[in-house]
């Protein structure tokens, strides 16, 4: 089993360290980059764009550059000795075709920043292949979170300061989700922040308690990784790396489809580890009723608890989560349920 990662006490960044941007997915406008990196440089970053984050693949419009430019960046942006994160500017589709060609040995030699603690990979959504290759190859814990490059970042009122609650502080003892209720206490911007964000909407779908580590993302992007390098010993991983708790969130996919995809996560067995299913955001799916009705299909006779609509993924408003860090779960019949990152010494 791993160690625990050094940001359940200590904030992952601070305003001057050197952020890397990357587009190891779909391609971005010149005004979506430039948007991103006034965020990030908002914020005290150094930010250093990849050489390749302007391109475009010759032949098929859905990928920024050819898979060796792309890979180019995230390899040489993760073995970079100044850096500090390496932010991907978005999703769309690609990340999972760079794995292949990386070698983690090198990856591995320079994971570490400066000061001794491991480099920060951030994104969602197509960057889950990334977050599963990290996490199998390089065993440090990585940000599930909405991407400077994407719209929740230009229209959202609380995604950038939310985001931002997750780089520059702590990570234990922070709870998951959206709020129960707006927060009185804070400094005025969080106020404002909290007075604006979308309260919690999460169910129990099947009550129980759970405590493990935090994995999965992107439905699509595991299924589409079943067999691989990174998700070969899924039925193993709980004898060799203890109990987890799974999310699973997804966008624009018909309910057909999340059925098919549930199907090869199920016969693949990739809940064989799982303690808990959390299932955040369905943007652009099948009604919600209708997706946790057909979890509960799949699911509901594992015996572990299920909780839904804790936003992760695609909501307009999604909230982060630390990928690779243990987290708890209460989920009491008649109560709303709650999810919330352990402390370094593993206490609730």
């Amino acid at each position: 089993m791993s160690k625990p990662s050094p940001y359940l006490d200590s904030a992952p960044l601070s305003p001057g360290d050197t952020v890397r941007l990357i587009a190891p997915s779909g391609p971005t406008d010149e005004e979506s980059l430039q948007r991103a990196i006034a965020q990030l440089e908002s914020w005290g970053f150094d930010v250093v764009p990849g050489a390749n984050v302007r391109s475009r693949h010759p032949r098929v419009k859905y990928l920024a550059g050819t898979d060796a430019e792309r890979r180019a960046d995230l390899v040489h942006a993760w073995c970079d000795p100044d850096t500090d994160a390496v932010i991907a500017l978005r999703g769309g589709f690609g990340a999972m075709r760079l794995l292949d060609g990386i070698d983690f040995d090198l990856m591995r030699r320079h994971m570490l920043r400066r000061d001794g603690r491991p480099k920060l990979l951030t994104g969602s959504s197509d960057i889950t292949a990334l977050h599963q290759a990290w996490d199998h190859h390089l065993s440090v814990a990585t940000l599930f979170c909405p991407m400077v490059g994407n719209d929740p970042f230009k229209n959202s009122t609380v995604v950038p300061d939310e985001v931002a609650s997750w780089l520059f502080h702590p990570w234990g003892g922070r709870e998951l989700g959206f709020p129960a209720e707006a927060s009185t206490e804070g400094t005025a911007a969080a106020e404002q922040t909290a007075a604006t964000r979308p309260l919690s909407r999460a169910q129990t779908l099947v009550p129980g308690s759970a405590r493990g580590r935090l994995g999965g993302g992107n439905l699509s992007l595991i299924a589409a990784g079943m067999g691989s390098p990174e998700l070969i010993d899924v039925r193993e991983r709980r004898e060799h790396r203890g109990p987890s708790i799974l999310m699973l969130e997804d966008v624009d996919e018909e309910l057909y489809r999340l059925d098919n995809l549930m199907v090869q996560l199920v016969r693949g067995g990739w809940f064989t580890s799982a303690d808990a299913v959390v299932l955040g955001s369905w943007e652009d799916c099948a009604p919600v009723h209708e997706v946790e009705a057909l979890m509960i299909d799949y699911l509901g006779g594992l015996g572990i608890p299920i909780v839904s609509e804790m936003g992760f993924g695609h909501d307009p408003d999604a909230p982060s989560a630390p990928l690779g860090v243990d987290v708890t779960l209460k989920a009491e019949p008649g109560e709303r349920p709650r999810l919330w990152v352990d402390h370094a010494g593993g206490q609730a």
